[in-house]
């Protein structure tokens, strides 16, 4: 299956006309939903499988057409959930894969169905012996971003899911090197990724790629796992110059001049992600009053804080977590209220 169109993702948001406007983005040049499906979490087994199955056709069908995962997630299982679903989703419901947008990651060491009895031996037969890692490329215990481990994942992610093309391909956490390796080194090995990726766009496989991160852009600039956003976009510029595509959520001094993420993230041009949106359940809880009055209609605490992060100016997607269909119900019902900057405004005006 070729990636997804412009064409066919303008058709899906032409087909959720009930949906305010507002729900949809633009992810150059694609039609993307403000409220993405993400595969992090649950147990290796059957019974999630089903689950996210059935979660992935409900929200397809109520207006989500992004689906994010992870080589690693739940050992290779979300993404082959995801593949399941999109053969299902053509078939029964008459959805094409190229009104789908669909993101995946590769950097952290993948176990294959579940965790093995052995699991050094299980690395060293997959992964070293054959020649596709050596053992200084791993730092952190279970993470590595040379070019042929990337192209290998990569590779390995498109037989999961059953596509020829991923649209947004992420270097997971990439700062975790940086607690092993010297930043010249990393900067070095991130060229040497980028240019690989920069291939896979030549070659159809990749859509556009960036990087995924949980602390690299959060910590503070003297922090050694500092992720620049600044060095990293002259590592790609340098690989596919001013016209590259680059993916990350970030927090940085830029030229001298402190920024919040989101306009760091406007400064260069680089579309934004936002992952966790309800800190994997944490805000689906009571929240201060001043959370329902920003943001009224909405019914629960996870549908408020969905809608803070989708309300934020210069935020293309919130990415949430999504299981159980109830979680889909609850969390697409966001998708029929017009975001909201006044009330993402009004919160910290009372910060």
């Amino acid at each position: 299956m070729p990636g997804a169109t412009a064409a066919a993702t303008a058709a899906y948001r032409a087909a959720h006309a009930d949906l305010p406007e507002a729900h949809f983005r633009t992810l150059d040049p694609l039609a993307v939903a403000s409220i993405g499906l993400g595969t992090y979490l649950g147990e290796e087994d059957d019974r999630i499988d089903r689950g996210y199955g059935q979660a992935i056709v409900d929200a397809v069908n109520s207006g989500c057409n992004l689906l994010d995962t992870a080589i690693n997630y739940r050992a290779q299982r979300s993404e082959r959930v995801i593949g399941q679903a999109l053969v299902a989703l053509e078939r029964e419901g008459g959805f094409t894969r190229e009104q789908m947008v669909v993101c995946t990651k590769g950097g952290y060491i993948p176990f294959d169905g579940g965790v093995p009895v052995d699991p050094g031996q299980y690395v060293r037969d997959t992964y070293v012996r054959t020649g596709i890692l050596q053992p200084e490329d791993v730092v952190g215990g279970g993470h590595a971003m040379t070019p042929r481990y990337l192209e290998d994942q990569l590779g390995r992610s498109l037989r999961n899911l059953g596509l020829a093309a991923v649209d947004v391909y992420y270097v997971h956490n990439p700062e975790t090197q940086l607690g092993s390796v010297p930043r010249k080194e990393f900067l070095a090995r991130i060229r040497a990724a980028f240019e690989m990726l920069e291939r896979q766009v030549a070659a159809g496989r990749v859509g556009r790629y960036g990087v995924a991160t949980w602390n690299g852009f959060r910590t503070r600039p003297d922090a050694r796992e500092h992720l620049s956003l600044a060095e990293l976009v002259r590592e790609a510029e340098a690989v596919a110059g001013r016209g590259h595509e680059a993916y990350a959520s970030a927090t940085q001094a830029v030229e001298g001049e402190r920024l919040t993420p989101i306009e760091a993230a406007a400064r260069f041009g680089i579309t934004v992600m936002a992952s966790a949106s309800i800190l994997q359940g944490q805000l689906s809880r009571r929240l201060p009053q001043t959370m329902a009055d920003a943001f009224p209609g909405l019914q629960t605490w996870a549908q408020r804080a969905l809608q803070f992060v989708r309300s934020t100016p210069g935020i293309t997607a919130a990415l949430v977590g999504m299981s159980r269909r109830e979680h889909v119900a609850e969390n697409l019902a966001v998708a029929r209220a017009e975001p909201s900057e006044a009330g993402v405004a009004a919160l910290f005006r009372q910060a």
